[in-house]
């Protein structure tokens, strides 16, 4: 083998075209939907920055920065943020029921998260945990996530509409896979969008039909560009079956007016689509002037009920305030479908068997967490609204900082854990990305990881308008370091300005 790799380039090309025509896979060879997606929230930038702390941990070689600042992905425990106390406490005492029987339990739970916790095991059958449970998930969490809705919308909500699920992600890809037949089937999405989105749309066979989204206005969502998309399309051949919104925005971070909803509704109504609306930041709305309202909420207070319109909804416990990102519990509440297709939509489940159960226990935490008078209540609060005002705070300083950067503009973060900043780069910037065959947001990410430790998104894997560049960043730097990330941001950007000066 050593004599191989050592041999000359025509030896080694030649053993690989050898290797290549007796291996099971190739690229060539491969799924070529698979080579389609693109991930950008995991591609090469990340990448690029893990062999960066593998270097920093080794201190194999000397680099310019100590630590890595992850804000590509909204992970925010890994960032320092605390689990919530109370749901933390319930996942203890449901994964070892057993401590449910000790006397000195009491001085260490909360009563109410050992009543809770009880309750919770009378639902599982078996008072198992770690048993498989029901494909769309344990009925009796699915009962207390559906009561939940109805009193976050005032509107009923069922039990059987909801599908719990491995993450956001599993419930978008059972969608898609029912949605989708051949690239005939389109799925109108926002652009910028969070790539899960067309990534899901191209493995499995679709066509990915944007809608621009206008930055100068806050990133609005305008119906006439919807319109104007959706028709352009079907002139080309291709069926659209629904339309993706993302409320609060990622990677925008602006949240849609009730009106602007209204609109969607009516529209979605009108020209028969499917609304997978991407809710799973709904409890994070930094601004006055927004609340956030389910699309269901909407479609209901309008007076369409489920004959009228079909409605996707999706929330997260990697969100919100609880970011329990590596405990992948989502739910997925699907109205407006035929008993027939809810059927299929099961079998597309029960073909995961289940998702896991700690997820769907904190699903059921999320939309029913401590009343007025349990014991927890006044802790949960204060963690909660510690985690939320503190993303607010966090949110202002990171626009206001990118501002003051020459040739960044960043519209306000409304919501979300992220902002989408533009980047006006000068032209001997954008020449020497493309003469090192890059994206120039691209270029500019890995640079700025290079030279500073930090970690940011190329625009270009959102999707953006032709000819501008961006980079989405999160919101969750910790707050105590954030002047000096802020500072070493600026530092670069300066450098980097000067030494591309036009």
């Amino acid at each position: 083998m050593t004599n191989i790799l050592s041999s000359s380039s025509d030896t080694s090309n030649q053993c690989l075209r050898c290797f290549s025509s007796t291996a099971p896979l190739t690229l060539e060879t491969i799924n070529p939907k698979v080579l389609k997606c693109e991930y950008a929230v995991g591609g090469a930038i990340v990448a690029r920055a893990q062999r960066l702390q593998d270097e920093l941990q080794t201190k194999q070689y000397s680099l310019p920065f100590d630590e890595i600042i992850y804000c590509n992905i909204g992970n925010p425990q890994s960032v320092g943020q605390q689990p919530i106390t109370f749901f933390r406490e319930v996942l203890a005492l449901c994964d070892y029921p057993a401590l449910l029987d000790k006397d000195e339990m009491h001085g260490i739970f909360s009563s109410d998260s050992i009543w809770r916790a009880r309750q919770i095991l009378d639902g599982i059958p078996g008072r198992a945990t770690g048993a498989y449970s029901h494909g769309q998930g344990i009925k009796a969490l699915r009962e207390t996530i559906a009561a939940g809705i109805a009193a976050r919308d005032g509107f009923p909500a069922n039990s059987e509409d909801l599908f719990l699920t491995d993450g956001a992600s599993h419930g978008v890809h059972m969608i898609m896979r029912l949605l989708i037949r051949s690239e005939k089937d389109g799925i109108l999405c926002p652009i910028p969008q969070y790539p899960l989105f067309s990534a899901s749309i191209a493995l499995h066979g679709g066509t990915f039909v944007p809608y621009y989204l206008n930055e100068a206005t806050g990133w609005g969502l305008e119906i006439s560009e919807v319109k104007h998309q959706l028709e352009a399309a079907r002139v080309r051949g291709i069926g659209v079956r629904a339309i993706v919104i993302i409320n609060p925005g990622n990677p925008t971070g602006q949240v849609l007016a009730k009106e602007n909803q209204e609109e969607v509704v009516q529209f979605c109504k009108t020209e028969g689509l499917v609304l997978l609306a991407d809710e799973v930041f709904q409890e994070n709305v930094y601004v006055d002037n927004k609340k956030f309202h389910s699309f269901k909420k909407i479609a209901r207070s309008i007076s369409y009920g489920e004959k009228d319109i079909c409605i996707v909804s999706l929330q997260s416990v990697s969100k919100g305030y609880c970011g329990e990102c590596g405990k992948r519990g989502e739910y997925m509440e699907v109205t407006g479908l035929h008993k027939d297709i809810m059927d299929q939509l099961y079998k597309l489940a029960s073909m995961n068997t289940c998702s896991n159960t700690s997820g769907q226990i904190l699903a059921s935490l999320v939309m029913n967490p401590p009343k007025s008078g349990d014991e927890s209540f006044e802790m949960f609060c204060a963690e909660r609204d510690g985690i939320l005002s503190s993303l607010a705070r966090r949110a202002k300083i990171l626009v206001n900082a990118l501002n003051q950067l020459e040739g960044v503009t960043c519209n306000k973060a409304e919501g979300s854990m992220h902002v989408f900043p533009r980047l006006h780069l000068p032209q001997r910037a954008i020449k020497a990305a493309e003469a090192v065959n890059m994206m120039p947001d691209a270029y500019y990410a890995q640079r700025l990881l290079d030279a500073s430790g930090i970690v940011v998104v190329r625009g270009s894997g959102f999707g953006q308008v032709p000819g501008t560049w961006h980079f989405r960043t999160t919101i969750l730097l910790q707050e105590d370091k954030i002047p000096a990330i802020i500072s070493r941001w600026t530092t670069f950007h300066h450098k980097f300005m000067e030494e591309f000066c036009d």
